[in-house]
């Protein structure tokens, strides 16, 4: 006898997690909010919870690539490290040591933009994932005093933090030859 009620506890319990289980994916209820686009610009990321993927596509990915190379432009190393999240890692190009902190990121590129630097990508990749995005490829650079050119394979992963999408890997290597 006691078989009966738990039989049908069992087969509601089943039917609850069925219904659960079809909504959440129709994005029915609180769990399939999305973050309007906007969030990006408005700093709406620190509220954002971590469990929800934020939208982002290539374009965008490409202006971070724009906004990071103007900032080369400004000759300000100021400029560039407020690009990079506060845990990145740097692996520059024409450095041996690695780079994770901002104060050494900052180090990198104060000596860096004494070049007057300009980049321009060749070749790219870009991966778009759940708060992550990944732009792969080529690129290179135009520097002066002296003058010279360089060709370098590079990779950076971006990643909402503080209010806006910033690097948090950046790995830089000359061409082999």
């Amino acid at each position: 006898m006691l078989r009966a009620p738990w039989a049908r506890l069992r087969n509601g319990l089943l039917g609850l997690l069925l219904l659960v289980g079809l909504a959440l994916p129709l994005g029915l209820g609180w769990a399939g909010f999305t973050p309007p686009a906007h969030a990006l610009e408005t700093g709406d990321l620190n509220r954002a919870s971590s469990d929800r993927c934020l939208p982002l596509d290539e374009a965008e990915v490409i202006g971070f690539f724009e906004r990071w190379n103007q900032a080369l432009a400004s000759g300000d190393p100021n400029q560039v490290v407020q690009l990079y999240a506060e845990h990145a890692l740097l692996l520059p190009t024409l450095s041996a040591e690695l780079r994770e902190t901002p104060e050494g990121i900052r180090d990198y590129f104060t000596a860096f933009l004494a070049r007057h630097p300009s980049g321009e990508v060749t070749h790219r990749l870009i991966r778009l994932g759940c708060n992550e995005a990944v732009d792969a490829g080529t690129y290179r650079f135009t520097l002066h005093d002296p003058e010279a050119s360089v060709e370098a394979r590079y990779t950076f992963v971006y990643e909402p933090e503080g209010g806006s999408w910033r690097i948090v890997h950046h790995h830089s290597s000359l061409q082999p030859g």
